[in-house]
C-alpha cells in the first residue's frame, strides 16, 4: 500500500524482518521544508486511521528533503486563518491532526532532520518518540507571529519538554538545536543524517516485534494519565486565542513574514 492522501502527505507500509506491517506517514513539500498546508493538516487523521486499518503496529512519522516540517503554510493564513471564525476552522484542523497522533492505538516515533518548528513541532510533540539528527532545529514561533497555539498542542509541548522550558520556548521564540532537545528529554537519540532512517526503521521494527495487544494497552494507560484542560478554562483559552488572529499584531506578523522582517508589534 503506498498512497497520497493530500498534496503533501502520503502514506504507506512495510513488512519488518519478523513479519510485523511498520507504517509509515511521510510529508513530502520539500521546496517548502514540508510546510502544511489546510488540507494537509486535514489529511494526517485519514492517514493515521488507514494505517490503522490495514494493520501497521507502529507508525513512523517523517519528512522528505531537509526538513520534517517546518510548520504551517504561512503564506495562505491570509485566507485560512484570517479571522477568529476561520482561524477557530483551521485549529481544529490543526488539534484533529495532533489528536490522530497522539491517540492513535499504536506507537508513534518522529524521524527528525532540519526544521522542526511550529506545527512541525507538535507533530513531532504528539509523537511517542523522537529521534533526530544533529542537524535538527527546533522552536515555537508563535509570539513572532502574533497567533495562539491551541491547548493541546501546548500540552503536548510541555509534556515533551517540560514546563519550564516550554514557556521558554513559547516566550521568547527562539530556536533549540538537538543537543539541547535531547537534555531536555524531547529527544530519545541523536543519530547522524545518514543514519536516521535505518535507526528510524531498527526502533520501528523492535516495536512492532513485540506483543501488540499489550503496546496498544500501554497507549491507552499512558493516554489516560494525560488531562487536558476543561469547561471554562478550555473555553477561556480559546476565546483568548481567538483575539489574537483579529488583531492587528497578527496582520502585523503575516506582513512581516512576507516581507521577510522582524515583526513590529503594538498589542492591539
Amino acid at each position: 500500500m503506498n498512497e497520497r492522501l493530500s498534496s503533501t502527505v502520503s502514506v504507506s507500509l512495510s513488512a519488518d524482518q519478523g513479519g510485523g506491517m511498520i507504517g509509515h506517514l511521510r510529508l513530502a513539500r520539500p521546496e517548502r521544508h514540508n510546510a502544511l498546508s489546510l488540507a494537509d493538516w486535514q489529511a494526517i487523521p485519514k492517514a493515521i486511521a488507514r494505517l490503522n486499518d490495514d494493520g501497521a503496529r507502529v507508525i513512523i512519522v517523517s519528512g522528505d528533503g531537509a526538513s520534517f516540517c517546518a510548520g504551517a503554510d504561512i503564506s495562505e493564513f491570509d485566507v485560512v486563518r484570517k479571522d477568529p471564525a476561520s482561524a477557530r476552522h483551521y485549529e481544529a484542523a490543526n488539534s484533529d491532526a495532533f489528536a490522530a497522533i497522539r491517540m492513535a492505538a499504536v506507537p508513534t516515533v518522529a524521524a527528525i532532520n532540519g526544521f522542526c518548528l511550529g506545527g512541525g513541532f507538535g507533530l513531532a510533540a504528539a509523537c511517542d518518540l523522537r529521534i533526530a539528527t544533529p542537524k535538527a532545529t527546533f522552536g515555537v514561533p508563535a509570539a513572532r507571529l502574533g497567533l495562539a497555539y491551541p491547548v493541546d498542542a501546548m500540552e503536548d509541548i510541555v509534556n515533551g519538554v517540560g514546563l519550564q522550558a516550554a514557556k521558554r520556548l513559547l516566550f521568547t521564540a527562539e530556536r533549540i538545536d538537538a543537543e539541547h532537545a535531547l537534555r531536555l528529554g524531547f529527544l530519545s537519540e541523536i543519530v547522524e543524517v545518514d543514519r536516521l532512517e535505518d535507526k528510524a526503521l531498527t526502533v520501528a521494527g523492535t516495536i512492532a516485534s513485540l506483543a501488540p495487544l499489550t503496546h496498544r494497552a500501554t497507549k491507552a494507560t499512558l493516554a489516560a494519565l494525560t488531562k487536558s484542560a476543561a469547561g471554562d478554562a478550555l473555553e477561556r483559552a480559546k476565546d483568548v486565542g481567538d483575539v489574537t488572529f483579529d488583531s492587528q499584531d497578527y496582520a502585523e506578523g503575516r506582513r512581516a513574514f512576507r516581507e521577510k522582517r522582524p515583526a513590529i508589534f503594538k498589542g492591539i
